[in-house]
């Protein structure tokens, strides 16, 4: 968490809240016991002693998060399951140790603040805000090789594990990068930190917001009414008490990042002082992608033994049942705040994938959050094979997420989402409307295309027009 002040007044914590809990550790557990177990997306480590060094130093290293804001992050997400907060969760698809810069960071930070703002005003929540980044290095891929004129080379697993230049010697995996990802994760956070406490959320003046894409947008007025009520809004309260406002220029704000890289997880999980348990500490909110879900594999028996809230993700073709079971393996007290499933199904296949899965949750009393992530099932590529997603289909599959949602008498509590605080050209669509000609202009992404800037803002700014509150003038 970088900061204890929030738009909203939060409630404190108890005394009581805060006492050590008798030892509960999950059964048969412990930070290695996933190495009995199928571990699906790990590279293949040639040097065991190299690899065996790297564990040793990074397990010495300093832990990148606390607990009690572990602890925070997970109480906050027990409110939104209640309806009473809205998880805004977004970043980078795979982070570069070259984006620990800090232009790149604060856009980052920027880009996600201002569409809280948004969704602050529109939908009358507070906002759990978590970055996609500070640890994001590591990503699964389709297969584990990659062919080119004729050479066959591992794939590139994201920079905590391996370079993305198509030569032997980069797609090697290589040990220490799990010690120079940790550094940029560590160094990223701090840069995060200091922004915040220094008053870089501050919303005194929304009008000073890039929105110059809002031009090209047929709600541009719509838009234009909901930024100026904001700073309205803010000057009204300080009219009202006769002073300026200090605590709106000051956020909680969380990290995540697919827990992947286990070896590099399992080194940065720790016990802490007057607490039961363990800890990752390399992440307020690790989750589980589609490709490494199993029950039966590696990252699920990882994962079930942390104190972290924790997210899993949740396709189309997956059955009820075994969602259950899923969820029992990673929840089996049925705490609140301790799980999340974000299904992304791609909008052709939502409205058949999601209502049986929401329907034995509800039946069977299972506590979880659910979010929406629209990127993921609906990426495609262009006609001389560009991935790139359209902007149409990532808004349209979480507008059917939400009718769904109250369809079946359930409650969507967040959205999971690719983005960037640069104006790159990677997703077709949206305000500028970007046609395929354009994403030769400004694609950057090594893995997956990204929301731009201007994108995320217009998509904060539809989800205020289908769920908020407040109304917004036709």
């Amino acid at each position: 968490m970088m900061a204890h002040r929030n738009i909203f007044p939060e409630t404190a914590m108890s005394a009581a809240e805060n006492r050590p809990e008798p030892v509960r550790d999950a059964e048969r557990w412990s930070p290695e016991s996933w190495q009995g177990l199928p571990a699906l997306q790990q590279p293949v480590y040639r040097d065991a002693e190299a690899l065996a060094a790297a564990k040793a130093e990074l397990s010495r290293l300093p832990p990148l998060v606390t607990s009690w804001e572990v602890f925070e992050l997970k109480r906050q997400l027990a409110e939104a399951q209640e309806g009473k907060r809205f998880l805004l969760q977004g970043g980078d698809c795979a982070e570069s140790f070259s984006d620990c810069d800090s232009t790149i960071i604060s856009n980052r930070l920027k880009v996600l603040l201002q569409m809280s703002v948004a969704l602050v005003y529109g939908l009358r929540l507070p906002i759990i805000r978590v970055g996609r980044f500070a640890g994001q290095y590591a990503k699964p891929r389709s297969a584990d090789t990659e062919t080119r004129d004729g050479v066959t080379l591992p794939c590139y697993r994201g920079e905590l594990v391996n370079d993305a230049a198509f030569t032997a010697q980069a797609r090697e995996p290589e040990p220490r990068r799990m010690i120079k990802a940790h550094a940029r994760s560590a160094m990223t956070m701090n840069f995060v930190r200091a922004l915040i406490e220094g008053g870089f959320a501050d919303l005194h003046h929304p009008e000073y917001w890039d929105l110059d894409w809002m031009r090209h947008s047929p709600r541009a007025a719509d838009y234009q009414h909901m930024i100026n009520a904001i700073g309205s809004g803010v000057r009204f309260m300080e009219t009202l008490s006769g002073t300026r406002i200090h605590n709106v220029n000051r956020v909680d704000f969380f990290t995540s990042h697919e827990a992947l890289l286990l070896p590099y997880e399992e080194c940065l999980t720790r016990q802490v002082p007057r607490q039961w348990g363990w800890f990752n500490l390399a992440t307020h909110f690790p989750w589980i992608g589609l490709r490494t879900a199993d029950i039966d594999g590696a990252h699920v028996e990882y994962m079930r033994g942390l104190r972290n809230p924790i997210a899993v993700k949740v396709g189309a073709s997956g059955s009820p049942d075994d969602l259950i079971r899923l969820i029992d393996r990673l929840n089996p007290e049925n705490e609140p705040g301790r799980l999340t499933l974000i299904h992304r199904m791609g909008r052709a296949g939502i409205a058949r994938g999601l209502p049986p899965l929401l329907d034995v949750v509800r039946r069977e009393g299972r506590r979880v959050l659910w979010v929406a992530d629209p990127m993921h099932g609906n990426t495609e590529n262009t006609t001389v094979g560009v991935k790139t997603r359209r902007f149409e289909n990532i808004f349209g599959e979480l507008e059917l997420a939400f009718d769904l949602h109250a369809a079946e008498g359930t409650r969507l509590g967040g959205v999971h989402l690719e983005l960037t605080g640069e104006n790159v050209t990677e997703c077709l669509g949206g305000a500028r409307d970007l046609t395929e000609a354009d994403l030769a202009r400004a694609y950057r992404s090594t893995v997956d295309p990204r929301l731009n800037y201007e994108q995320s803002l217009e998509l904060a700014m539809l989800i205020v027009r289908k769920r908020g509150v407040v109304p917004v003038p036709l």
